[in-house]
């Protein structure tokens, strides 16, 4: 039998490779019945690692990206995906971001002289974004789905059908060639659908660790994503079934 101290760092790498887990995934992934993964949970959480939410857990810094203690998994990564992601920005766009710290650490280094609009259903994207003098914020609002800090549910997403975007920068939790984008939360999923919907073009923003993953809900076939970005060069061999199969994609 697994012991405990293998089970936490399998629980902590899934968590902080997707933010959020669910018990009985964990169940099924482990091998062991979901009152151990319950036990295991709250130990985590009582120990200040993780929080814990109704089925599963997620990570800390999912929802308190602006402390300077919380460790962000991936935070180099992150910063290479950022710097790749910033050249698509051009003056007048407008822009509709998600959440996450992916596209936190995007909206630490926009140029000053970008004179942009910018759409979020996050509330601390939209924070983060009001340092800038050229840039104008709006937060799209409704139900504050409090253990991921952003916005969701009907009218969230009959806000964002309202409108028209030039560019959505999305965060991504699971990708495979097979099932395209993935994800655990449906509520998350719906909103993420209208997003791509209304947005020319839809940019995604993943860390490696991430392709070849597939979760329960499937958010799109990327038949509708226009760029891949994440911390590899373009030639990474991990990146060329991705290539193949869809030439539409811009990887970056």
């Amino acid at each position: 039998m697994m012991l405990k101290e293998e089970r936490f760092k399998i629980i902590m790498k899934q968590i902080n490779l997707h933010n959020k887990v669910l018990s009985v995934d964990l169940s099924m992934l482990l091998g062991v019945s979901e009152d151990t993964i319950r036990r295991d949970l709250k130990e985590l959480s009582d120990g200040g690692h993780i929080i814990r939410v109704h089925g599963g857990a997620i990570s800390n810094s999912l929802v308190r990206p602006f402390l300077a203690d919380t460790n962000v998994y991936a935070l180099e990564e992150k910063r290479i995906i950022a710097s790749k992601a910033v050249k698509l920005l051009e003056s007048n766009m407008t822009l509709l971001f998600e959440g996450g710290t992916t596209l936190f650490e995007l909206t630490k280094i926009i140029p000053e002289k970008l004179n942009l609009t910018i759409f979020t259903i996050s509330p601390q994207i939209a924070i983060s974004l009001s340092k800038y003098d050229n840039i104008k914020v709006y937060t799209i609002g409704g139900e504050l789905k409090k253990n991921h800090n952003i916005h969701v549910g009907a009218k969230t997403i009959n806000e964002i059908y309202k409108m028209r975007f030039d560019l959505c920068f999305m965060g991504v939790n699971a990708l495979s060639v097979e099932r395209g984008l993935t994800d655990i939360d449906m509520e998350v999923v719906e909103v993420n659908r209208a997003m791509l919907n209304v947005s020319k073009k839809n940019a995604m923003l993943t860390i490696a660790e991430k392709i070849n993953l597939s979760k329960r809900y499937q958010l799109s076939d990327l038949s509708d994503i226009n760029y891949l970005i994440t911390e590899l060069d373009n030639d990474n061999q991990q990146l060329t079934t991705f290539k193949e199969k869809y030439a539409h994609i811009h990887i970056l």
